[in-house]
């Protein structure tokens, strides 16, 4: 017996833009990979449910190296959505697929290595892996004011410029703004600014207890900040590569 199906409906698709990581590994992985932990240990949760895009365009690996890359970052709770860059010969069925498209953001570059810990090629040193934020780039023109608290594990995230929070931002917590960061309490999570390419952005909070700090790509952790400033208020900037702070009276 034929049904006819008479009560048609359609599907809705939509297209939306979602902030991802883009990781650009380097040579040799296993060093590379040792970098990768040591962010993460110095700022627990960063990986944490963010969307991650793997890009290889410069990496030259063949299918098993790919496929336990994979694997690797997969037991670190990287979730990777998808492959750039890579060749044809390198995907297999149950990879991430290919994508391609992606618009280029400021990157987050890995401190200095202590020369002890770089491996060595010629006279040179190996780079740091580089995290970039995947976002659409746009010019900071609004504002948006949270009034509740940012408990740990949720995210606030506006590309389109300045973010106010009228509370605390606690640990495991994180705000991404375009333009810049008002923390009118406690930050005790991740501050974010100038995410799409903002060099003049700053950071301003009440009581500074970040896990991490970033200004147009370039982040300090926990360790990385001078110890007076802890528990003070403070506001940050960008100077060159260096992010400058001092206290608020």
């Amino acid at each position: 017996m034929t049904k006819v199906l008479t009560d048609a409906r359609s599907i809705r698709i939509k297209g939306r833009s979602f902030l991802a990581l883009v990781l650009s590994p380097e040579l040799p992985l296993d060093w590379w990979l040792g970098r990768l932990d040591d962010l993460a240990s110095r700022s627990a949760g960063f990986f944490l449910g963010r969307p991650v895009v793997l890009d290889v365009a410069d990496l030259e690996i063949d299918r098993k190296q790919l496929k336990s890359l994979l694997e690797e970052l997969g037991q670190r709770n990287v979730r990777v959505m998808g492959i750039e860059g890579g060749r044809p010969s390198l995907f297999e069925p149950g990879m991430p697929p290919a994508m391609k498209g992606g618009r280029p953001a400021p990157d987050f570059e890995m401190p200095e290595a202590n020369p002890a810990e770089s491996p060595k090629a010629g006279k040179g040193k190996a780079a740091a892996p580089v995290i970039t934020e995947e976002v659409q780039p746009v010019r900071a023109t609004a504002s948006i004011i949270v009034r509740e608290p940012v408990r740990s594990g949720q995210s606030v995230i506006f590309p389109e410029g300045d973010v106010t929070v009228v509370g605390s931002v606690a640990s495991g917590a994180e705000i991404v703004a375009g333009g810049s960061v008002h923390i009118y309490g406690t930050l005790r999570g991740r501050a974010l600014a100038g995410s799409v390419g903002n060099a003049s952005a700053r950071i301003f909070c009440r009581r500074l207890e970040a896990e991490l700090l970033a200004i147009d790509g370039v982040y300090k952790t926990a360790e990385d900040m001078a110890p007076n400033l802890r528990g003070q208020s403070v506001q940050l900037w960008l100077e060159g590569d260096s992010i400058m702070a001092e206290r608020l009276n």
